[in-house]
Parts: structure tokens; C-alpha cells; sequence
């Protein structure tokens, strides 16, 4: 099979708690810091304080930070789609000539960011219709579409943390098709208090910063923020000489459909996930110089993840990046498919925060330094709840 025209990637935007844009991310990753606090937008009445990786007032662009017609969901989603066209070279005038679609990838898109609203409804009383507005303002792939003028395909992945790697996958297939000349494509989602309650009650929050594949590991911390990806046919993009940052090579999802939270005891749709992106590439498991795993520190996720990369890709090098994100939902996807990206620019691949001993139930470890990377292309998977799976195939500028 003749592998599919890999769709260029010539701009990315990304804003979370390592950083404020992607170089400050991937310089703070190198550095080993990271800073999981206290939520700071929202208190509970939890006897522990479970840490998340909350993204600091100062990294939101201060006309961003005032839009409060717009959930904060998608003001990370136009303060990335914003640096990733400023790193493309593009003025969004020129683009409002051009079939520019916008796939975006969330989990409630911070629906649940409206107690006062439920709360006054429920006690019989007619709350202001303001917050329903401006829920239906803040569609985050709409909402970006409409704020930067753009006039293309529009689409919002719900598909749990699968979501960003999905929206990055269809938008290239929008451009195979023809569809589009432009796509911005990525992941966004804010902290949520009730999100944080519910994934205390599942049991899978560590109240330490998260230890993905540690065999100490107790779950995962909350994060927030977004990424997007400028993706556009490597024809055009050699037109207007600019520089390619990577290619999306490949794209596989599969749903297993095993259980609502808990991953397929064998990564069933994970290894149907893996195989569909080689496949779609032409890859062979060989050439990967590396993965960006999932790898949330809970014990299931974790377990399974690494039994399938050892399975697949037996001696790869995977890390996760989460320790230094949290896990971001919805924006998880795309903000690692950025972070690979980078990781395959400078030839460097961050440790894997927080982990410090293997677990003998997983038979490969993550790197724990800082390596180099031997190869140009990886990969990026995402696990979500619902038996769903994605995966991505990402080369460098060189392939």
C-alpha cells in the first residue's frame, strides 16, 4: 500500500503549566521542573488537596485573560491557534482567501464550569441564560474559526483523552480529501471542579505529583492548556517558503469498547491503533526513534500502555510527558504531538518525570534522562476512556 501524501506541519501553538509556548515548555521539560499545586480557580471541601498542573494567569495573553464572554477552554484554544499561525507565517487576513478549517479536540469543553447556573435552576429559580450563551459562544473549534475569520470545515472531537490526537488525525484527512487548503488542528481544555471531584471519586488521583509507570505510581494529576498544529499539503507549503517542522505520517484509532474508565486488560484497541498508524504510513516499528506514551500514572493505564509498546516496539524509547503537564484531557493529544514534534527538532528527549523504579508487572521502563534521539520519526498515543485509542505517526522536517 502506497502510503497517503503526509500532511506538512508548518506552525504549532501550545500553552500549559510547563510553559507558556512550546520553547518555554520544552526548555522548562529539559530543566526537570515542574510545579503540580492546589487548584487555584476553584476550592473543595476534599481533607486532601490533590495537586493539578494549573496553566498561571501570566501565560494568557492579557485580551484573552479579560474575555470572560468565552469559557477559558477556548481562550487556550486561540491563544495557541494564535502562536501557531504566527509561527507558520501566517496573517490571518491571508487566510480569509482560503478553505481553513478548524478540528479541535475537548472532553466536556468545561460544560461543568457553570455550577451557579445548576445551582439557581434546582432551587426553582430562573437563572440569566448568560452562562448557557455563553456555553454555546465557546464551542472551541467553532468559536476559533469565528474569532480569527476563517472559512473552512469546523469540527469539535469529544472523544474523552483521545480527542486532541483524533482532531490532528481527521485534519489531516481533511486534507488528503481536498477538503481544505489549511487546517488548524489540536486540543483544549481547562480545569473543571467538577471534573476534579470525579476523578477523585474514581480513585485514580495521586495526591503526590503523578509517577507515570512507576511501580509506586497511585494515578494521575489534572492539567489544563492547548495545542495546535498547522497542518497544510507540503506543496503549498514549499510555495510560500516556509519552513516544515514535521509531517503527520499516519493516524489509527480503535475502540475496544471494554469498560466506561478502565483500558482493555490486553491493549486490544491500542495494539489496533498502533497497527492501523504503521500501516497508514509505512513505517516500519524499526525505524520509530521514540514514543510520547500516554502514560498517566495510573496503575491500569500504565501497565497496559507498557505491555504494548514492549509487545510492538520492544527497546524504543518512551516517555511520558505528563509529569510535567498533568494530564490535560481533552488537550493531552495535541499538546504531546507538539512536544514530539520539538522532541524530533532538537534530537533531545526529556526524562520521564516522576519515575524512579521500574515495575516488574511492566516489562519496559521509560527513559529517565535526558537522551538523544536517533531517528526521525515517532510516535504519540493517547488512551481514553470508553475503550477508545488513537495514534499518531509524526517524521521529522527530513521526511
Amino acid at each position: 500500500m502506497t502510503p497517503p501524501a503526509p500532511a506538512a506541519i508548518t506552525g504549532i501553538g501550545c500553552i500549559c503549566a510547563a510553559g507558556r509556548d512550546l520553547p518555554a515548555a520544552i526548555s522548562s521539560m529539559a530543566a526537570g521542573i515542574r510545579a503540580p499545586a492546589p487548584p487555584a480557580r476553584f476550592s473543595t471541601t476534599h481533607p486532601k488537596r490533590y495537586p493539578v498542573f494549573g496553566v498561571p494567569d501570566d501565560f494568557i495573553p492579557p485580551d484573552l485573560l479579560e474575555r470572560t464572554d468565552l469559557l477559558l477552554t477556548t481562550r487556550f484554544a486561540l491563544a495557541a491557534a494564535r502562536q501557531s499561525l504566527a509561527d507558520a507565517g501566517w496573517e490571518p487576513g491571508a487566510l480569509r482567501r482560503l478553505r481553513v478549517g478548524v478540528c479541535l479536540g475537548t472532553t466536556v469543553g468545561s460544560a461543568l464550569n457553570i455550577e451557579d447556573f445548576y445551582r439557581e435552576h434546582r432551587r426553582g429559580g430562573h437563572p440569566d441564560l448568560e452562562a448557557i450563551e455563553r456555553f454555546l459562544r465557546s464551542n472551541p473549534a467553532s468559536a476559533v474559526s469565528r474569532e480569527l475569520g476563517l472559512d473552512g470545515p469546523v469540527q469539535t472531537v469529544v472523544n474523552a483523552c483521545s480527542s486532541g490526537t483524533d482532531a490532528i488525525g481527521i485534519g489531516a484527512a481533511w486534507l488528503r480529501a481536498g477538503a481544505c487548503d489549511v487546517v488548524l488542528a489540536g486540543g483544549a481544555d481547562e480545569l473543571c471542579r467538577i471534573i476534579y471531584n470525579g476523578f477523585i471519586s474514581l480513585m485514580i488521583t495521586d495526591e503526590q505529583p503523578c509517577r507515570p509507570f512507576d511501580r509506586e505510581r497511585r494515578g494521575l494529576n489534572l492539567g489544563e492548556g492547548a495545542a495546535v498544529l498547522v497542518l497544510e499539503n507540503q506543496a503549498a507549503a514549499t510555495a510560500r517558503g516556509v519552513r516544515t517542522r514535521g509531517r503527520v505520517l499516519g493516524y489509527g484509532s480503535a475502540c475496544d469498547a471494554h469498560h466506561l474508565t478502565a483500558p482493555h486488560p490486553e491493549g486490544r484497541g491500542l495494539r489496533r491503533a498502533f497497527a492501523e498508524a504503521l500501516a497508514v504510513s509505512g513505517v516500519a516499528p524499526a525505524d520509530v526513534a521514540f514514543i510520547n506514551a500516554h502514560g498517566t500514572g495510573t496503575p491500569d493505564n500504565d501497565r497496559v500502555e507498557g505491555r504494548v509498546i514492549h509487545d510492538l516496539l520492544p527497546g524504543t524509547p518512551f516517555v511520558s510527558t505528563k509529569g510535567y503537564t498533568g494530564h490535560t484531557l481533552g488537550a493531552a493529544g495535541a499538546i504531546e504531538a507538539a512536544f514530539t514534534v520539538a522532541c524530533l527538532e532538537t534530537g533531545r528527549l526529556p526524562g520521564s518525570a516522576g519515575f524512579a523504579g521500574a515495575d516488574p508487572d511492566i516489562p519496559a521502563a521509560p527513559s529517565t534522562g535526558g537522551i538523544d534521539i536517533r531517528g526521525d520519526v515517532a510516535i504519540s498515543d493517547s488512551l481514553a476512556f470508553g475503550g477508545n485509542n488513537a495514534v499518531l505517526v509524526i517524521g521529522g522536517a527530513g521526511q
